[in-house]
């Protein structure tokens, strides 16, 4: 069995926590060689079947930008219907139409608190981006189905360098109140720590957001990503981002390593006596089974320690 931290419970702290698994999407997105895409629909079955109660699939975007995820009408036809539970990131209304073809109860948005990276990333401008994202949250709506919106950015722009907390807020605040149900804050380049986490949640909460609308997407590029998760949980935020592994990066922003992985997250849950409802040893072997594919060693202390613990 799985060697797994003492359980010391501190005060004021989540009783649980969602973690939302992104490493077939956000996870595989910036890989260079392409996944076959049976070994990726495989990848969602053991999450799944690790416990993680979100897995977010893939992406409708246009294959000339992100190429890794030009299959993803075939790996949602070869997962069925447990594929239609799992969010899909849709860019926009032609993205939207894919999903629905296919089923998708769940989709996702993608914006950026920075014009820079709007630019960048969706060719528009900070107030264009919004516009675009209106029909599509409407109609997505309409169709009955859950959206969550990420914002991107929240803690630096490697253009732009440090983004002030009021900007974040408005920028989210409005992507939030074109009808998602959630918003997600990316440290995209990883460049938050516990401070500035605090501060970002205290702002929303003080314009108007619950703690149980927001989730945190950490990166651990500078190896802060546990730390800012354990100020987020200060906070009263019960939803994290992770990636099984560690993998995955921005393929618009070179600086945007590592995603939090998320044997970690649940390592520090666990010691921390917080309901996750995942099974550590599957995720684990899930991720050493995906480094095989990949050609590498996955990033993931936690992943080093229990798979050579296991061999």
């Amino acid at each position: 069995m799985s060697e797994l931290p003492t359980v010391v419970r501190p005060d004021g702290l989540p009783t649980h926590v969602t973690i939302y698994e992104v490493g077939p999407r956000d996870g595989l997105q910036n890989e260079q060689a392409l996944v076959p895409t049976d070994v990726k629909a495989e990848f969602v079955r053991r999450l799944l079947g690790a416990g993680l109660p979100i897995v977010e699939a893939t992406s409708f975007v246009h294959p000339r930008w992100v190429p890794q995820l030009a299959d993803a009408a075939e790996l949602m036809g070869l997962l069925g219907e447990a594929g239609r539970d799992c969010p899909v990131l849709v860019p926009n209304e032609r993205g939207l139409d894919r999903a629905l073809e296919l089923g998708a109860r769940h989709i996702a948005v993608f914006g950026s608190a920075t014009e820079t990276f709007a630019q960048r990333n969706l060719n528009r401008s900070l107030d264009e981006q919004l516009a675009m994202f209106e029909p599509t949250v409407r109609r997505a709506r309409d169709a009955g189905l859950d959206v969550r919106a990420y914002v991107s950015m929240c803690f630096g722009d490697p253009w732009e360098g440090g983004v002030p907390v009021d900007q974040v807020v408005e920028v989210g605040r409005r992507l939030f109140d074109l009808g998602a149900s959630q918003l997600s804050l990316g440290d995209t380049i990883g460049v938050g720590t516990p401070g500035h986490v605090t501060a970002l949640v205290d702002a929303f909460v003080g314009a108007g957001m619950g703690v149980d609308q927001l989730a945190m997407h950490f990166h651990d590029t500078y190896g802060q990503a546990l730390a800012n998760t354990y100020s987020a949980l200060q906070a009263g935020i019960t939803t994290y981002d992770a990636s099984a592994g560690g993998l995955g990066g921005c393929p618009y922003a070179k600086s945007a390593t590592g995603n939090l992985a998320t044997e970690d997250l649940v390592w520090m849950l666990t010691g921390l006596g917080i309901e996750h409802g995942v099974d550590l040893q599957q995720v684990v072997d899930t991720s050493v089974w995906m480094a095989g594919h990949l050609g590498r060693p996955s990033p993931s202390a936690v992943v080093r320690a229990l798979a050579q613990d296991a061999s």
